[in-house]
């Protein structure tokens, strides 16, 4: 499919956004241009609120099990939102002031002249998604997706570790079939056979696999990672003090989050994916077996190399032009996650 064509039948089905044939175009370069550089307020205004998102409660229940202090602004709202098309969709609409997502997201968010900014890091190691097969299928290696159908997200993170993984095995965009797909698709498509490849979460895989493995579906591991974990906001949240100040109060309760379910895998188990995710013990297990160590880098440079490699491979398809990533990153944020937790979770 033409890149042009695939991304507008991408963002077609999964935003409603006009007039990105001017890709990266001056709407953002202006929201950009009145960006706050004031130093953040060491408080949080009195009134001050969020409306965060929290991915299938993740976060929420993560404080609660940790007993992190209250936070220092109100919650308005937590919005069960997790893929990035959805994520920008709620930005634009006002209805979201700070998400949790992959990398990919604020580039595909300039793509589409819409200005918002990066305020936290965690830096993934290891692989956090498998490519799955659809039942029946011969594949076993990534070589063997060669003119194979592939389900593809560009808006998310699957999508560039897919990229990433073609590129490695030597592969070109002409040498496959992008099937333009959102991630909660993926697995639709698998069990129906209208792809042959989709990659997966860690999370997903396992219960997919029980399934289906014995009709002849597998899966595949990639040593392709998804570096960045980050969170991020519209640049008009980040222009208001009150609410700058709310997100810089929010951050450390998120990487201390994060660093309690790592260093209480039985609790988080049975709390988050048995009871809320209707997952077996052991499939739980299998997923925390393969969590990440989660790491807060106090100096940005290597996110921001990456994050340029990404838009720069996406640049290489045609599915987004050209540009300089420093431009996603709001550094007044950048020491606050590491200098939330202990020396071992900082990279």
């Amino acid at each position: 499919m033409h890149r042009r064509a695939f991304l507008t039948s991408v963002l077609g089905a999964s935003a409603a956004v006009t007039g990105l044939s001017g890709c990266a175009n001056g709407r953002a370069a202006a929201d950009t241009a009145g960006a706050a550089t004031r130093p953040l307020a060491h408080r949080v205004p009195a009134g001050t609120s969020l409306k965060i998102a929290s991915y299938l409660g993740q976060q929420q229940l993560q404080f609660k099990l940790a007993k992190l202090p209250a936070l220092p602004f109100t919650v308005s709202g937590w919005l069960n939102i997790g893929a990035g098309p959805d994520v920008i969709n709620a930005f634009r609409a006002k209805s979201l002031d700070l998400a949790n997502n992959a990398g990919i997201p604020p580039i595909q968010a300039h793509y589409q002249g819409f200005a918002a900014k990066i305020v936290a890091i965690d830096v993934t190691r290891k692989p956090n998604y498998l490519f799955a097969t659809k039942p029946g299928s011969d594949i076993r290696t990534v070589a063997d997706f060669k003119g194979r159908q592939l389900a593809f997200s560009q808006g998310q993170a699957q999508g560039v570790v897919l990229l990433r993984a073609l590129k490695k095995a030597g592969l070109s965009y002409d040498d496959v079939k992008l099937v333009p797909l959102t991630s909660n698709q993926f697995l639709t498509a698998l069990q129906s056979g209208q792809v042959d490849i989709a990659p997966l979460g860690i999370s997903q895989a396992p219960a997919y696999l029980k399934q289906y493995a014995a009709k002849g579906a597998r899966t595949i591991a990639t040593d392709v990672v998804d570096l960045l974990n980050l969170l991020w906001a519209p640049q008009s949240v980040l222009n208001d003090p009150a609410k700058a100040a709310a997100i810089a109060a929010y951050i450390p309760h998120w990487a201390k989050g994060q660093v309690w379910a790592y260093e209480h895998p039985d609790v988080w188990n049975e709390e988050f994916y048995v009871r809320t995710q209707n997952l077996s013990l052991e499939q739980a297990r299998s997923i925390t077996a393969l969590a990440n160590k989660p790491l807060f880098p106090p100096s940005w440079g290597e996110a921001i190399r990456w994050e340029q490699e990404t838009a720069d491979l996406l640049a290489e398809g045609g599915f987004v032009k050209r540009f300089d990533v420093s431009s996603l990153f709001d550094h007044r944020f950048e020491p606050i996650a590491a200098q939330a937790v202990p020396e071992e979770y900082r990279t």
